[in-house]
């Protein structure tokens, strides 16, 4: 079993040390001195969230972007309370979410998409907050490209304050947007995060939404993404910009987390990627690999010393990557790493195991695997 599991970590290894590759591969952008073309519709989807929304839209009314080159569509899914919208300087609508599947997040996209009228949509959520030269980054780009691109996914990060339970958040997301970026640089893409993501209307229509996978909750990011790259993957590409990072806000407390994670890995088995199947797989083993040695470390089957070897290397290519990663988000150092990744495996691969079989709650609905 020692070998077994040691062969584990060494395929772990070279898997996190190939992303750390792939994240060097992907050129930090930088925008230019353009004149701002391109016209966006803003789409965000909420349920129940009106103290986060007034903080959005004063961080869209800050955008450093022309006002009639954009438009936001808030897209109500059924909350408790009707959010009123205040007067802004930007044009701005509200609409409530047609249910049709069993995601609402992806019901309300497909509703948006009705009173779309420019080229280009980028979704974020109601608890963001974006910085002043986002769209003016998407834009650029986009110029840049000449037009050669339907698909921008780029970077969320979040706002912490000095406790454990938002520092492990931060480097399990960062872990997430590592893996993210290494991908794209692989040329194998296969995950974005939807509180960050563009692509033209056009494109949207042709891989008709989110037909296919509409059955499962989440997944209005990732899905979308595969399908554009299996559709046509040159026209796919990462955004990795200082000013397009989105800053978004960590939950207050573990069991909302734990759903949370649920929710995302419950979607990994219907992945059309392989590479995105295979890196998942390889991530849960190897945590998991971790949590059998620490019971035969406990049981006497392990030596402390081989324990700590085994430790010490999953710690080692764990730090490069969110080190390299968070980095990019952050520019601050590493916070709890230790404690951290020590905890992490754990809840890793308790949540990975519960999204097999368990149900999950989110903004008070419980949703079924």
């Amino acid at each position: 079993m020692i070998l077994e599991l040691f062969a584990i970590l060494a395929i772990y290894f070279i898997s996190i040390s190939l992303l750390i590759y792939g994240f060097f591969r992907i050129k930090t952008y930088q925008k230019k001195d353009l004149e701002p073309k391109t016209s966006f519709t803003i789409v965000v989807p909420f349920r129940n969230e009106k103290e986060n929304l007034p903080i959005l839209l004063e961080s869209f009314s800050n955008l450093n972007y022309p006002k009639e080159l954009f438009r936001v569509i808030l897209v109500d899914d059924n909350s408790n309370e009707k959010f009123q919208i205040s007067h802004f300087t930007f044009h701005i609508s509200q609409i409530d979410n047609i249910r049709v599947s069993n995601s609402p997040k992806k019901d309300a996209i497909t509703t948006a998409m009705q009173h779309v009228k420019t080229d280009w949509v980028i979704t974020t959520d109601a608890d963001c907050i974006v910085p002043e030269n986002w769209l003016l980054t998407f834009d650029n780009y986009i110029q840049i490209q000449e037009n050669k691109i339907s698909m921008l996914a780029g970077a969320v990060t979040y706002q912490c304050i000095n406790s454990f339970l938002e520092h492990f958040q931060q480097l399990d997301l960062t872990s997430l947007q590592g893996a993210t970026i290494g991908s794209f640089g692989l040329n194998k893409g296969f995950m974005c995060n939807g509180a960050n993501f563009a692509y033209r209307k056009s494109l949207f229509e042709n891989l008709n939404g989110f037909e296919g996978n509409d059955k499962i909750a989440s997944g209005d990011d990732v899905f979308l993404l595969q399908k554009a790259i299996e559709n046509s993957q040159n026209e796919v590409h990462y955004l990795k910009a200082d000013e397009a990072i989105v800053i978004t806000k960590p939950t207050d407390n573990w069991q909302t987390l734990f759903h949370q994670r649920v929710r995302w890995a419950a979607k990994t088995s219907s992945y059309k990627s392989t590479f995105g199947k295979f890196l998942g797989l390889i991530v849960f083993f190897g945590n998991l690999s971790f949590v059998i040695g620490f019971f035969f470390l406990l049981l006497g089957i392990w030596s402390y010393p081989l324990f700590v070897l085994f430790a010490f290397f999953k710690f080692l290519i764990d730090f490069a990557l969110l080190s390299v990663t968070n980095h990019f988000l952050t520019k601050a150092r590493i916070k709890s790493f230790l404690l951290s990744s020590l905890f992490y495996p754990f809840f890793s691969s308790a949540v990975a195991l519960y999204s097999l079989f368990g149900s999950y709650e989110w903004k008070g609905r419980r949703f079924q695997k």
